[in-house]
């Protein structure tokens, strides 16, 4: 393979396997405030102590995601650096923010949170929750928007070396391209933390290690993961489809499959693209579906890949076909998955239903792999550009740097990343175990406290 392949197969792997702990620890922040919010409110030490063991869970995520994630921004400067001459007056600004003051806003208030509770009341412990939640979704907004700029460019002008330059700072944060995609990846990566937080209280409830707070765990996690899976199809997810059919349509035509303009376009519920016959084989889809949730009309036009030159069409049609597929598939199961879950809960026969109990437990994998997806369909969507219209991906790779420079390289992170896999599951799996005979021992402490004191209540 030539450099410019490995340097784009180099950039995919490692941002990647990154993501996976971004999207944990963005989904389990708001859990953690949640739980605190439950413990104040309900003056319910158990929530107190689910948030300290989630706390925990989160920071050695937050460690992992911290050292996988700076590989990235270096790439930009060894592996893309004609891009980096092109766009760093514009993209320069949003990762500069994320690094300067989200990063940091979030790393302090995760030592505070963890360290100093009993330094301070739980009003303010609760504030330190809250304040690493708003450090953790603003650094992913910032990222966002970063990428949003690509997809969508606005609040720019071209220098006269070439280059681009920010001439609006609020339009690059404003960009309604990066508000469509915020929400929608925020709930993404809510549906992550939800499902990991509700598998968690599944097995506690299962094995019988510790079911008081399985249950916890279990109803927090269902509740929130139910509404999460339902924002992303509906409204977050429509919104995205609205702009990718607005902005992007030979986009869309890709992610659908489409190569023959149609009136009254169908959605694709399953087939397999043939791109040499430009044909779906063994289709199966909703008639005039798909020009109803992109165009308001049931009879609005939806062109196909064949409208568009063949040069702006992206790289890869089926991989995007495929990943796009997986996301709304695994979304779909979501839902099914969380509102029977949010029914039976309610029912108050979730706790004993063990074949719904696995299902859930099972499931955790499911969010980071639709999430994975999505990020795939964004981002193999926008090629052959790097910035969408204006620069295209094969011109913005570093030159100097050769293919054996970049494969060893990447071979040197796939072992890397390897022996951190290992090392994360190994802290992971020992929280786990270790964190359910932690809450045992804060429930055989407390349990005698309460008992001791009825007597003497009775007495009085």
């Amino acid at each position: 393979m030539n450099a410019y392949t490995l340097d784009r197969l180099q950039f995919a792997f490692t941002v990647t396997y990154h993501y996976l702990f971004p999207q944990l620890t963005m989904g389990l922040a708001p859990m953690i405030v949640i739980m605190k919010s439950l413990a104040i409110w309900k003056k319910d030490e158990r929530w107190n102590d689910a948030a300290r063991f989630w706390a925990k869970i989160f920071a050695i995520v937050f460690l992992f995601g911290v050292v996988t994630g700076i590989p990235m921004e270096f790439q930009f400067g060894t592996n893309w650096s004609a891009f980096s001459r092109y766009a760093g007056g514009v993209i320069g600004q949003t990762l500069a923010m994320e690094g300067t003051f989200a990063f940091f806003l979030e790393s302090a208030f995760v030592g505070l949170f963890i360290f100093g509770e009993k330094r301070m009341s739980q009003t303010a412990h609760w504030f330190v929750g809250l304040m690493v939640l708003i450090g953790t979704w603003l650094s992913g907004y910032f990222i966002v928007a970063t990428d949003a700029w690509m997809q969508h460019p606005v609040g720019y002008e071209v220098a006269g070396n070439g280059s681009v330059q920010l001439n609006s700072f609020w339009a690059l944060v404003l960009n309604p391209w990066a508000i469509v995609q915020y929400v929608h990846n925020m709930g993404g990566a809510l549906v992550t933390g939800s499902f990991a937080v509700a598998a968690l209280g599944a097995f506690y409830i299962l094995s019988k290690k510790q079911v008081e707070y399985g249950r916890l765990f279990l109803k927090a996690g269902v509740v929130v993961a139910c509404i999460g899976s339902i924002w992303m199809i509906a409204p977050s997810g429509d919104m995205a489809g609205q702009m990718i059919a607005h902005h992007q349509p030979v986009t869309l035509a890709a992610m659908e499959g489409r190569f023959e303009t149609e009136e009254g376009a169908g959605i694709t519920v399953l087939g397999q693209p043939d791109v040499d016959n430009q044909k779906i084989d063994n289709e199966i889809k909703i008639p005039r579906m798909l020009s109803m949730l992109t165009y308001r009309r049931w009879d609005a036009e939806v062109k196909g890949l064949n409208a568009f030159p063949k040069e702006d069409h992206p790289d890869n049609i089926p991989l995007l076909y495929y990943s796009y597929h997986v996301m709304v598939g695994l979304g779909t199961i979501f839902i099914v998955l969380m509102v029977v879950s949010a029914f039976w809960l309610w029912r108050g026969k979730l706790y004993d239903t063990n074949w719904l109990l696995w299902l859930v437990m099972i499931a955790f994998p499911l969010p980071f792999i639709a999430n994975t997806a999505g990020w795939m369909t964004a981002e193999i969507g926008r090629q052959p550009w790097l910035v969408y219209g204006l620069y295209r991906t094969e011109h913005g790779f570093s030159p100097m740097v050769s293919s054996g420079n970049i494969m060893f390289t990447l071979l040197g992170f796939a072992g890397m990343y390897t022996l951190l896999s290992l090392l994360f599951i190994f802290l992971i799996l020992r929280r786990i175990e270790n964190g359910a005979d932690e809450l045992n021992a804060i429930e055989i402490i407390e349990i005698p406290a309460a008992a001791s004191a009825e007597p003497a209540l009775g007495g009085i």
